[in-house]
């Protein structure tokens, strides 16, 4: 199955669904987790590229924004199969909790911070979109790295991303519709092509000519970093001036805040007692709800609101893989939330104790 792992902990480039072949001496394995390491770095990178020097991606025009997320798309598709949707038969509630944090609490986290933060017209639609869009690919390395389930995130990712050619048109109608003119149909139109269909290719191919998956496999992880690095840069880039400007500064905050909140809201809804999750599917629902795939948000945003708008989803990647990998390595030292936070309230008794403050 997509992103499991063996006891030598050889995984597959799992944030863009590359399974490596078993070779001598895991050399294979090894590349990919290193390739997979290198993402964030990537992200950033091409950020600040595109801030620094605008023209390094002021050539991808939005024409080119459909094919780079349809190779993303297709190299998920080319891991997945039919038997990987078995799990939300066996396992319906994991599922079920994360969809709802992913399509209904995000979506209404967005409007709450857009209203709380007064962000600005030019970037609010955008916002609220970035916050209605399917998980996002990186949360099942993101996962791994947490040594949480890893094929739970596999099912929420893929489950979002199919549906999300209908649930993400109708949010959009149903909370910006008032706020831009938004046509659902044409949008769920647009979703199909650059995403359910690239992802029903790869099943296919991986399914009846898996020659071919063998043959590709190998150039995905290259081709997704490539598409990735586009989809971030360009909006950046082409939307500089909105940017770097006061107001564009001012969304910042915003688009953290609802990072942070999102992943944990994902976590603690987890721990309802009514819900009771283990903990590794509360931390795999924890990163599932704080990341969004934002490279479909830009893209939806560029055909459909305008180029501003495709800013918050350009923010959104850089400090989405920020945040997720920095919680991920946390829990995947050994580190838990809970003995963080006792720490944490044992060193802030200690100096409350030691200045003569007050008592604990």
């Amino acid at each position: 199955m997509l992103g499991s792992h063996d006891n030598q902990r050889n995984i597959s480039l799992v944030s863009f669904g590359i399974k490596p072949r078993r070779l001598s001496g895991n050399r294979n394995g090894d590349f990919t987790k290193a390739l997979s390491a290198l993402l964030p770095y990537i992200v950033a990178c091409s950020a600040v590229a595109s801030l620094v020097q605008p023209a390094t991606f002021t050539w991808v025009s939005k024409e080119y924004y459909a094919p780079a997320l349809g190779g993303i798309m297709l190299s998920i598709g080319v891991q997945l199969s039919l038997k990987d949707f078995e799990i939300v038969l066996t396992r319906p509630k994991p599922v079920l909790v994360g969809y709802i944090a992913q399509y209904v609490l995000k979506p209404l986290l967005g409007v709450l911070l857009v209203k709380l933060f007064n962000v600005p017209a030019a970037f609010a639609a955008g916002f609220i979109l970035t916050a209605s869009v399917a998980g996002a690919q990186l949360s099942s390395y993101a996962s791994f790295l947490s040594e949480g389930d890893v094929a739970l995130s596999i099912i929420l990712t893929s489950l979002s991303t199919i549906t999300s050619a209908i649930v993400t048109p109708m949010l959009t109608w149903l909370l910006i519709g008032s706020v831009v003119p938004v046509d659902g149909i044409a949008m769920a139109k647009s979703i199909l092509q650059i995403v359910l269909c690239p992802v029903m290719l790869g099943l296919t191919l991986n399914t009846y000519a898996k020659p071919v998956v063998d043959v590709i496999r190998p150039f995905m992880p290259v081709v997704a970093m490539v598409c990735t690095s586009m989809c971030i840069g360009s909006p950046l880039a082409l939307n500089r001036a909105q940017v770097v400007s006061s107001q564009g500064l001012q969304l910042l905050v915003p688009v953290v805040a609802f990072h942070v909140a999102a992943f944990a809201a994902g976590y603690w809804m987890a721990k309802i007692p009514v819900i009771s999750l283990d903990e590794k599917s509360t931390r795999t629902l924890s990163l599932c709800t704080g990341m969004q795939s934002s490279t479909l948000a830009g893209l939806l945003a560029t055909q459909f609101l305008g180029g501003t708008h495709a800013v918050p989803a350009a923010c959104s990647v850089v400090v989405m893989a920020i945040i997720g990998l920095s919680l991920a390595s946390f829990w995947g030292s050994g580190n838990s939330l809970s003995a963080f936070l006792r720490k944490t309230e044992k060193r802030a008794c200690y100096w409350k104790l030691h200045t003569n403050t007050t008592s604990c």
